[in-house]
């Protein structure tokens, strides 16, 4: 195992694999972070969200969502959590998600029977599937967004709606307890980032077969992700919760750098901009 630091955080070569298997793994998109990965006959549900605090996106698949074996959570804001009675009532039976999430559960009235303490550095063989846990950050918001925010006039004309969306915000709060997740089949491994924020005293999986990259909370995410794309330097990579969740205070974000930018930093990778409800083979 070849170790280095770049930028200050920790990385090692990990082992990649060719696949000629007749089910391939395969990826799909919900909306905002939701996402369903299969192989074999093994399904995991990742961050579900049903998008309540804006109808007018595509209603997720949830007779679908709750085929999977089994839910994670990569941290327990509201965008990424408040889905899971949706399939858990459908018969999902277990959920993994922080010590910190499943207090929020309860105290927000969901069911936290088939909720399970999820922490880094854990590994969770589901089915076909391996997870491993890896400590991760929040995406720190730059002043830009947030000043386009406040001085926006679609803000202030829905102002009503954003002061309800606080306290639905503020029902989910987080402290370190985010996670990345590395889902493998033993020959195909996908990185999912909930949230564009790297631990720097955490050793990442590099060459991983796709990253799910959240293109979302700054002014200028294209520029954003090259210093994740020079540590990770995945094959391929999906990018997730650029739609709009949450307005006022989200927008679907413009992926039109994205592809530029990803091949400026890795010209061999490929550039994945989802349609929601779609499968992709990684």
């Amino acid at each position: 195992m070849c170790v280095a630091r770049i930028q200050g955080v920790a990385i090692f070569t990990a082992a990649c694999y060719n696949s000629d298997r007749e089910m391939p793994m395969k990826i799909k998109w919900y909306g905002t972070a939701t996402l369903l990965i299969e192989s074999g006959g093994t399904r995991l549900l990742i961050d579900p969200y049903l998008k309540p605090l804006n109808r007018k996106l595509p209603p997720v698949n949830v007779e679908e969502a709750a085929t999977a074996r089994a839910v994670f959570v990569t941290h327990p804001h509201t965008d990424h959590f408040t889905g899971t009675d949706a399939v858990t009532s459908r018969g999902v039976k277990e959920v993994y998600v922080s010590e910190n999430g499943i207090r929020h559960a309860g105290e927000n009235g969901m069911d936290v029977s088939p909720m399970l303490p999820l922490r880094a550095n854990e590994l969770h063989r589901i089915g076909d599937l391996t997870v491993r846990t890896y400590q991760s950050r929040h995406c720190k918001f730059d002043a830009a967004t947030v000043l386009r925010i406040v001085f926006s006039l679609r803000t202030w004309a829905m102002f009503p709606r954003g002061v309800r969306l606080l306290r639905e915000i503020k029902r989910f709060r987080i402290g370190d307890d985010i996670y990345a997740l590395e889902i493998s089949d033993g020959e195909k491994t996908v990185m999912v980032l909930g949230s564009a924020g790297l631990d720097a005293d955490t050793v990442y999986p590099q060459n991983v077969d796709l990253l799910v990259f959240p293109y979302q909370g700054r002014v200028r995410m294209d520029r954003y992700m090259r210093p994740f794309l020079e540590v990770l330097r995945p094959k391929a990579v999906m990018l997730d919760h650029f739609d709009n969740a949450f307005p006022p205070f989200t927008h679907r974000v413009n992926t039109k750098k994205f592809q530029a930018a990803l091949k400026e930093c890795l010209p061999s990778a490929r550039g994945v901009e989802p349609v929601e409800g779609e499968w992709y083979e990684i």
